[in-house]
């Protein structure tokens, strides 16, 4: 809640590690989406247990980014139903404003205030959250400072650098304490230090047993932070679940990935290039 206490150790009110029969974190039900002719995301059933470190992963072009867009609030589907800790994400204005409070969202292509300085944003966010000042200042403070930002907290948005707004949008998206925090490609185009400070953040963040859902097609990455992984693929979930079961017999997730989505075929069909290669003068006719 948009209220709650906050004392820089990012533990959530009311989240803890999900006993059996608990509320999932997110629930979607039989969800499609068309843009024109193009199917989007074809009828997608997915559940996200709570208080996991979650990937949902695929290759370009999947679906990741409507997916994680209409459970978010910010795109309506065409049909089925979604629900975030237990509330209707579109069943009515006050469902909605009960989902909202309760999350935290750092989209791909993230816009930002950028005549702001990175304080300023956080106090803009945080007020606009309805928390109080002091409690803003508070945070923020803290938020900076685990992010490596308190240096740069007066200088303007429009001059930090990728990794820079990668984290403020994080700290933006953590300063109303939620719980579930989304992520859409949170590494895209970050530096390695960068990287590392927010992993570091994130693996805290989800040890008081709060729940992160976050998006990417790099399989490494996942594997080495998620223990609960959802595979998409042409609009569609391949499969869903503890990470030690959708990698079953596979070496790796990258190779149970190639798997679930028919790379593997795809990939053979290179050999048809024969021509490619050999010389400077190989296959020139």
């Amino acid at each position: 809640m948009p209220d709650q206490a906050f004392d820089g150790s990012f533990e959530p009110q009311g989240v803890a590690p999900e006993p059996s029969g608990a509320t999932p974190a997110v629930q979607v039900e039989g969800v499609w989406k068309r843009f024109g002719q193009q199917i989007a995301v074809h009828g997608v059933d997915l559940v996200l247990p709570a208080g996991k470190f979650i990937g949902l992963v695929g290759p370009n072009g999947a679906g990741k980014t409507t997916t994680l867009s209409m459970i978010t609030g910010l795109l309506r589907p065409d049909s089925g139903r979604i629900r975030v800790a237990g509330h209707d994400v579109w069943r009515d204005p006050e469902s909605v404003a009960q989902v909202k409070a309760r999350i935290g969202i750092l989209p791909e292509g993230l816009r930002l205030f950028e005549r702001l300085s990175g304080r300023e944003l956080l106090a803009y966010s945080g007020r606009l959250r309805g928390l109080p000042g002091a409690e803003v200042d508070k945070r923020a403070t803290q938020l900076l400072d685990v992010l490596d930002l308190a240096g740069s907290q007066h200088k303007l948005v429009v001059d930090y650098s990728t990794g820079m707004r990668k984290k403020i949008g994080l700290a933006a998206a953590l300063l109303h304490n939620p719980d579930v925090l989304f992520l859409d490609e949170p590494f895209e185009g970050v530096d390695p230090v960068s990287a590392q400070t927010i992993r570091g953040v994130l693996e805290r963040y989800t040890s008081s047993g709060a729940t992160v859902v976050f998006s990417s097609h790099v399989m490494e990455l996942v594997e080495s932070l998620c223990d609960w992984v959802a595979v998409m693929a042409g609009g569609r979930i391949r499969a869903q679940g503890p990470l030690t079961e959708v990698k079953g017999s596979a070496a790796t997730l990258q190779e149970a990935f190639l798997e679930l989505v028919g790379a593997h075929d795809r990939a053979a069909a290179g050999d048809s290039l024969d021509w490619l290669g050999g010389g400077a003068q190989g296959g020139r006719s």
